[in-house]
């Protein structure tokens, strides 16, 4: 038998067996060459949980896909002995979610296990929380998160709602391989619930506040599902000043007003900072539309900004810490954050006396960043990529509706002492030196085309970048926990140092270079800036030729 005879094969016996007509004629109208990339490979379990395009074959999200993903779940949880225990089920808005939540629920509810189907559609930290209070064994989230409107995707929380990690990832994907044929798996009737958990999470996410009062706030929730999620977490915590942008507001799976419905993109918060100048507000803040992750908004002189995820991450990190009684109690308390974010983090938490643990790219790793230190607990956990954890006794992920409560917060604080956010950055930079950060995507067809790259930065890696000679560590070969597919560049002298972080992306087609710039000698905050900015470009510059 050829390969194009047993690809056919194939197809012809998925499609028997789909149990959505519409995907069937879909498939029946592809061409050969796009039935062999439907068919090349199923879709896998990333940094994120499974993600693809709303498609036909199991290179896709589908009905199908989502039967036998539910089914190879359901198997791994038995296998563990759990038959029989709680499993949550939730979804956002996006297109397809609510069939494919409603088809996973039914599929565990076959299996013997009692659950519990979100009402509504949720955002994704609702899930995991869930998950951790309820005593559930799994929770499944359907959502592709910040990914344009054509994709969807699957998201899995095991033991006590941490993000699943390997090897249960390779479990699933394995039982995956011998699911049955999609049509053949048993579904039983579920009625929806779950109003009591949001409750629960809607008070829990206000307790992350410390002081009393109210500064003005400008919301968006990008056409996701956060936003009266978000409005009653705000209210709950005392936040009465409260301005949405009305455009954006109710849920849309095609997400109308804006290119991309990722609060890292410029074009996406235009909205939210010119509802902000116009209200006169003190913080802007900007959900992705699974409201896991949150981007904050400041006025300068010269105008509205964007913080970058870093520039969050310090100020949340370093007000958090201040809250911990000093001593034996800040001794075991743990922050966290990924390899591609900034290094201040692990500078505030060493001024405070409180471990810094650095992780791979991804929550589900952060989430874990102290579970191999007895007697420390984590406190709080983030990544450049706009992700923070403020609460990880509450949500072991990260939750942008708990952190947009923990930054309003900090804004109050702030405007008590005659402070802003911006100056609080000053004030982080005097301590500790100007740390500037930059990213780099470079947009990949596929796989090969990824490896082809990083192959090619490790065979030939630059001896020198912006006038430093270059130190270059291949975590692929790595032992322990930061063993990764990544490539790090290091230079400097003794007062300016720069890192360079190349990786795959775990969620999108792209290879993505991280850069950090640290200049220590920061008594003249402008001129050190600028320094910093100087370096910064010359670096992007080389990443956008690797």
């Amino acid at each position: 038998m050829t390969a194009r005879q047993g690809t056919s094969t194939i197809v012809r016996e998925w499609i028997a067996h789909d149990p959505d007509p519409k995907t069937a004629a879909e498939l029946l109208e592809c061409t050969g060459a796009d039935l062999d990339d439907r068919f090349a490979h199923p879709l896998t379990f990333g940094t994120a949980g499974l993600r693809g395009p709303l498609r036909a074959g199991p290179n896709g999200m589908n009905l199908a896909v989502v039967l036998r993903t539910t089914w190879a779940v359901a198997k791994v949880l038995k296998d563990r002995g759990l038959h029989g225990r709680d499993v949550v089920v939730g979804r956002d808005a996006r297109h397809g979610s609510d069939d494919f939540a409603l088809a996973a629920a039914e599929v565990f509810a076959a299996q013997g296990f009692s659950v519990k189907l979100m009402f509504t559609a949720v955002p994704t930290p609702i899930v995991a929380f869930a998950v951790r209070h309820g005593g559930a064994v799994a929770g499944v989230q359907i959502t592709a998160s910040h990914n344009p409107p054509t994709d969807n995707g699957y998201k899995v929380y095991f033991d006590d709602g941490f993000p699943i990690v390997p090897p249960v990832d390779r479990e699933i994907e394995r039982a995956m391989a011998d699911a049955p044929h999609a049509d053949e798996i048993p579904r039983n009737a579920v009625t929806p619930s779950g109003v009591d958990e949001v409750q629960r999470y809607i008070e829990r996410a206000a307790q992350v506040r410390h002081t009393h009062g109210s500064v003005r706030i400008a919301v968006t929730p990008l056409h996701g599902v956060g936003g009266e999620f978000v409005l009653d977490a705000l209210v709950c915590a005392g936040f009465s000043d409260v301005h949405v942008v009305d455009s954006q507001f109710a849920p849309d799976p095609d997400f109308p007003t804006v290119a991309v419905p990722n609060p890292e993109e410029p074009g996406a918060v235009e909205a939210v900072l010119t509802l902000a100048a116009d209200v006169g507000a003190d913080i802007a803040v900007a959900l992705d539309p699974d409201a896991d992750r949150c981007a904050v908004g400041v006025p300068t002189p010269n105008g509205w900004r964007m913080l970058s995820g870093d520039e969050t991450g310090w100020l949340l990190g370093d007000y958090i810490l201040s809250q911990v009684e000093p001593g034996d109690v800040m001794a075991a308390t743990v922050v966290a954050s990924s390899l591609v974010s900034s290094r201040m983090l692990a500078a505030i938490a060493r001024e405070h006396g409180a471990r810094h643990v650095e992780t791979l790219t991804g929550f589900k790793w952060l989430s874990r960043a102290d579970v191999d230190l007895p007697s420390c607990t984590l406190t709080y956990a983030y990544e450049e990529a706009i992700g923070h954890c403020v609460d990880p006794a509450s949500v072991r992920d990260k939750d942008g509706i708990s952190a947009a409560v923990l930054a309003c917060d900090l804004a109050v604080e702030l405007k008590h002492r005659g402070f802003t956010l911006l100056d609080a950055l000053d004030d982080l930079a005097r301590r500790h030196g100007v740390h500037a950060t930059a990213a780099v995507s470079r947009k990949i067809a596929s796989a090969e085309e990824a490896e082809a790259m990083m192959r090619r930065l490790r065979e030939a890696p630059p001896d020198v970048l912006a006038g430093f000679e270059v130190t270059v560590t291949d975590l692929q070969s790595a032992v322990g926990p930061l063993s990764t597919d990544a490539v790090v560049l290091t230079g400097g002298d003794g007062e300016t140092t720069f890192r360079v972080v190349v990786r795959p992306s775990g969620t999108e087609p792209k290879v993505k270079s991280y850069i950090e710039v640290h200049c220590g000698d920061a008594d003249d905050l402008s001129e050190a800036r600028i320094r910093a900015a100087t370096l910064l470009g010359e670096l992007e510059e080389n990443a956008k030729r690797w």
